[in-house]
């Protein structure tokens, strides 16, 4: 594809996406603690539906979504020609290959660069979707060697609301339902705080926001 025609198909796709999104969700973002400015930071969410970073990306303003880049799953979003133009040129995702012996870049590093190339990232430390009971599933560790990377980068823990009633596991054709994106004061590691320290701290700043059940 003409990279200029592959450019506008981006574009067109990424709209109809938001728009998609917008219409089915109809997203509230709560700045709580925290300003939507045009700061380099990490978003750290919940992960309980296949479209939690596409909801987080629509939600953002206009200004601060085309700076920032989902970190993804390389094994899924090329997995197929339609998603891996979606992934690549729609959301310039941070792809990272979930498997180890596979791997040829290291996911840490990838995203240092992607910051380092002033992009903030939509990450989420549960590192798998989350289908049980728990309201959250143990963070891996990729967001404690990312802060201990970049400390000056916010670390911004948001909670998001109702989407797996939207999109339930297994289903093709979402529900319409309103959901809210909570955002929360913004993280940094402490020069002494130990990987477990800091992990439990993000975890306990994320479900803080989701409130009483």
């Amino acid at each position: 594809m003409i990279p200029v025609v592959k450019a506008f198909a981006a574009r067109v796709t990424g709209m109809a996406i938001s728009t998609f999104a917008r219409f089915m969700t109809a997203p509230r973002a709560v700045w709580q603690g925290i300003e939507p400015a045009p700061r380099l930071r990490v978003y750290f969410a919940n992960h309980s539906s296949n479209g939690d970073f596409v909801l987080l990306w629509t939600a953002l303003p206009t200004p601060l979504r085309r700076q920032t880049r989902p970190v993804a799953a390389l094994d899924y979003w090329l997995s197929s020609p339609l998603r891996a133009f979606i992934g690549r040129e729609v959301f310039n995702a941070v792809l990272i290959d979930r498997r180890p012996e596979a791997r040829t870049e290291d996911p840490v590093a990838q995203m240092v660069a992607a910051l380092d190339q002033g992009s903030s990232l939509i990450l989420f430390p549960e590192g798998q979707r989350n289908s049980s009971d728990a309201p959250l599933l143990p963070f891996k560790s990729g967001l404690y060697h990312l802060a201990k990377a970049r400390p000056s980068v916010d670390l911004v823990p948001v909670w998001i609301a109702n989407l797996n009633r939207v999109m339930p596991k297994g289903e093709v054709i979402p529900v319409p339902l309103i959901c809210t994106l909570t955002f929360g004061a913004p993280l940094h590691v402490e020069p002494d705080e130990t990987k477990e320290a800091f992990l439990a701290r993000a975890s306990e700043a994320l479900l803080a926001l989701k409130g009483p059940a």
